[in-house]
């Protein structure tokens, strides 16, 4: 007999027909296999908008690390959204996954109940007995703001789950979360976008501390575990509870951030983001997982295998490349001068190769060193070692050679066992012809620890081939695991190429506003009321609450941006209520007040679908003091 678990039996019709729940739109996730099409994962739920949603939806796939793809249906019309799952899986009746449908106790977590102790009954859909029982366990979960800017109904919410803390391990959590949060948002990477987020910590006790390894999981909600022991990833063997426990907050969770009770290197990102604490590596890690998660660009590192989304070019032609607006001195990509169309001439494409790379993952010994060989045309001008290390906190633990030379490797200060990522830069040609790159582990001590996580080499043209200067945007390539090649925008700029690095390049930055404008609308209310003056005279006032961006954030910060806003009453532009977010009229005015509000900051420098505007009315029919 085939099997469904479901949050909540099917309330649809009662929970979506109320009259507070009009006007959300439906979102439909499907996760599934694309080569076999077979479901995994079917979710329903109302969200609070989705701002320029077409008439005939939004639809989206994305592909997932675990080689699954995710599915995302937005629409106003439940039927068209069921359909919609039924094509991608299958009739329902035969559906044997989880599934999860929004039901009343998720629509009182957007009402702001909070929800210390969640537990969901779950009923079954199956094509012979509807009755049939079956369920999943959703954990206690106890919600806790970790930084907040608003009610989630208007916010983008980030919340962190906690695997592998024990009960007296709960306030170890809460700091971990806290400092991860603040370190994005502070003043760097999320920070001007803070506003627009909010930040919870959502703490369920595990029987074991830590994390798994050898790819067995420990004793915790999630089942967060290392597939062997080397710091790379961490992968979660319950995804259908992870999944449920989001879905279980409504509008309080968007992003679910799993966090693993280990102090090194390890994460994952896609349907959701895992990390670990890793004082060295938790933020790098986290920052650059959810550039994935909530701007939806792949990878600009080399060796990967999803290359999409606003960083990404696939072809020279201007009218092909996300961030052609952000291009320096655009005129030098073209060289089409008879050519009228500027948007199909060619870009320019800065010169290198990538003559070897690998990802070894291997332990390192005294007795037998590491080493492997590549070719290079010697038609370069510089080159780049660039590798990864863990296990190895002295100097004297290891020697890092090129062609038998010593590149005078040394740790990151502090580092201890740790993975970190170091480049070593050659301003010299390689010559024509094999070169060897070795790694030479000399202290005895280390074996069993001391590894080798990656190892590749770059090759570059002189400055007129290849412009390396920090702030310059052109079409840089990129080299997937099969040497195929993308375009990025800069050279080492961006945190999705480069982990250690803070901050997202431009094009990136301005897709993070396009993500979270999507699901936030600038103007949050516009309440009429009454008042009187001094003298007793009645006067009508509208107040108009946005967003805290601007001259109206709590901290600035150090980007030019605005709002401007303008007031209508009765179709006419009314000039003495610009800008004002407190209008005070005549008290017998009666008619319509509209307000347009327009933000405008530098990190936007193109907005197709007018995300960064915003318009709200209020008909008053009655006069003051009436």
């Amino acid at each position: 007999m085939k099997r469904a678990l479901f949050i909540s039996a099917w309330l649809l019709t009662s929970v979506f027909s109320s009259t507070a729940e009009q006007g959300r739109p439906f979102e439909l996730v499907v996760i599934r296999d694309p080569d076999s099409l077979q479901c995994t994962h079917v979710a329903l739920q109302q969200i609070p908008r989705f701002r320029g949603l077409p008439d005939e939806g939004y639809f989206k796939t994305k592909p997932l690390d675990t080689g699954e793809e995710r599915v995302q249906y937005v629409t106003r019309d439940r039927d068209l959204a069921w359909a919609r799952a039924e094509s991608l899986c299958g009739p329902k009746e035969e559906w044997d996954f989880q599934v999860l449908v929004q039901d009343e106790l998720a629509i009182a977590a957007r009402s702001g109940q909070q929800l210390n102790q969640v537990v969901f009954g779950t009923t079954t859909l199956s094509a012979h007995d509807s009755a049939a029982p079956s369920h999943v366990d959703i954990p206690p979960l106890e919600i806790e703001p970790l930084i907040t800017s608003g009610d989630s109904s208007n916010r983008v919410d980030l919340v962190f789950f906690a695997d592998g803390y024990t009960r007296d391990e709960k306030g170890k959590f809460i700091e971990d979360a806290l400092r991860l949060a603040e370190d994005i948002s502070g003043n760097q990477t999320f920070y001007t976008v803070k506003p627009l987020l909010n930040f919870w910590a959502a703490f369920t006790p595990s029987k074991e501390s830590g994390i798994g390894s050898g790819g067995k999981p420990k004793k915790t909600p999630f089942g967060l575990y290392r597939d062997g022991t080397e710091l790379r990833a961490v992968y979660y063997s319950k995804p259908e509870v992870a999944r449920a426990a989001c879905f279980s907050l409504g509008d309080q969770c968007d992003y679910p951030i799993l966090m693993g009770n280990d102090p090194l290197y390890g994460g994952l990102g896609g349907e959701f983001t895992v990390i670990t604490p890793s004082l060295a590596n938790g933020a790098l890690v986290l920052r650059h997982e959810l550039g994935h998660s909530v701007i939806e660009v792949g990878e600009e590192y080399d060796g990967g295998f999803a290359y999409f989304g606003v960083n990404a070019a696939h072809n020279r032609t201007l009218a092909d490349i996300p961030w052609a607006h952000w291009l320096t001195n655009a005129s030098s990509h073209s060289h089409a001068e008879d050519d009228d169309d500027m948007s199909a001439r060619p870009a320019r494409v800065e010169r290198s190769v990538m003559p070897m790379q690998a990802y070894p993952w291997t332990l390192l010994n005294t007795s037998a060193t590491w080493s492997t060989t590549f070719n290079s045309s010697g038609t370069y001008a510089w080159h780049l070692v660039r590798f990864s290390l863990s296990g190895l906190p002295e100097k004297d633990d290891l020697r890092v050679e090129l062609d038998g030379k010593d590149l005078g490797w040394a740790p990151r200060k502090d580092i201890g066992v740790d993975r970190w990522h170091y480049d070593i830069k050659l301003n010299r040609t390689l010559e024509d012809g094999e070169h060897e790159v070795r790694f030479v582990l000399k202290n005895k001590r280390r074996e069993g620890e001391a590894q080798l996580c990656s190892v590749e080499v770059l090759e570059f043209g002189d400055e007129s081939e290849f412009v390396s200067t920090p702030g310059h945007y052109s079409l840089y390539p990129a080299f997937s695991d099969k040497n195929e090649t993308s375009y990025r925008p800069t050279n080492e700029d961006c945190l999705m190429r480069i982990v250690t690095t803070p901050n997202f390049c431009k094009a990136c930055t301005e897709g993070l506003w396009y993500a979270l404008l999507l699901r936030v609308d600038l103007i949050e209310d516009l309440q009429p009321g009454c008042e009187q003056d001094d003298s007793g005279n009645w006067l009508r006032t509208l107040e108009l609450s946005v967003v805290p961006l601007a001259h109206l954030r709590d901290s600035p910060v150090d980007v030019e941006e605005s709002y401007t806003i303008t007031w209508m009453k009765n179709g006419h532009v009314v000039r003495d209520f610009t800008n004002k977010t407190i209008l005070v009229d005549e008290g017998d005015a009666v008619g319509s007040y509209v307000a347009h509000v327009q933000y405008a900051t530098e990190e936007v420098r193109v907005d197709k679908e007018s995300l960064l505007t915003s318009t709200v009315a209020s008909f008053v029919s009655t006069t003051c003091g009436a």
